[in-house]
This record gives structure tokens, sequence and C-alpha cells, in this order.
């Protein structure tokens, strides 16, 4: 079986010098490889044909047979590394608690500790009848996150 952590090595060998960086890679017993890269800028259809043609170059099938597939790390994915956060501050994300609450929010802030996210919410305002909208700035420990997703709101 083709070890994951070999793929990774060779991508980022591959990645030296460039935007891309390696997000992820799972190898499975059965030999399905699956590779996740994103980029600081774009990360472009031509670039994970590149990228997969270099990888099977270093791979030999006459050893051990395999299928790899290299991808982007998409909009809807759930974001791994701090440098993707990085990439959206300041853009919508959807934030998953561990205690099941989600929260479609604006990123703020993301760091070692956690991120920090504002998002508007009704509250209970002193002399008001009625729950008025409020902005709400927020910080979350990683520990408390089960994942940040980017958001995209097409209304």
């Amino acid at each position: 079986m083709i070890e994951a952590q070999k793929v990774i090595e060779i991508a980022e060998k591959i990645l030296e010098g460039s935007d891309m960086f390696v997000v992820d890679c799972k190898a499975s017993p059965a030999g399905e490889i699956e590779l996740l890269i994103d980029s600081d800028t774009a990360v472009k259809l031509d670039d994970c044909a590149r990228i997969n043609r270099a990888i099977e170059a270093e791979l030999d099938r006459e050893v051990e047979d395999y299928s790899l597939l290299v991808a982007s790390a998409g909009i809807g994915s759930e974001l791994k590394l701090l440098r993707q956060y990085r990439k959206i501050l300041g853009g919508s994300v959807e934030v998953l608690l561990k205690d099941g609450i989600k929260i479609l929010a604006k990123l703020d802030e993301a760091n070692d500790e956690g991120i920090t996210i504002s998002y508007e919410e009704k509250q209970v305002v002193e002399g008001k009848k009625r729950k008025q909208t409020v902005e709400v700035t927020k910080e979350y420990k990683w520990e408390e996150i089960k994942y940040v997703k980017e958001y995209l709101d097409f209304k």
C-alpha cells in the first residue's frame, strides 16, 4: 500500500516555490489515493493534471497498482489549515460547533487558539419591546468547533 505521507512529500516537492499547498491526502488499502491541494490565489484544472502526472512519474505502477485523484479543496469542503482560514479573512463562513449549533458568520480572525467571527443576532435590548438585531462578535477555541467551511450566499 502506498502511504499518504509519501504522496504528501512528493506533492510538496512539486509545489515548492508556488502559492499552492497540500491540504490533505488519504490513501486506502485498495490503492485509492486522494490528494487535496489549495492555493493562496486559485487552483486550475491544469494545475491538478500537472501535479497528478508528476506524482505518477515518481510512483511505480509495476510495483503497486493504485488510482490517484488530485483535486482542489472546493468551497464546500472543510477548512483544515490556518493558511486556508487566512485566505478568506473577512469572508462568510459556516461554523458547526461540537454542541450542534450552526452559525453563518463573517470570519474576522484565525490563529493557533481558534477563530473570531461576527454575525447578526436578535436579542432582547433593555427598554425595547421587541428583540433587536445586534452585531455579535464571538471567539471560539478549536476544541469547540466541529468544522468550518467557506460559505457562498447566492442571494
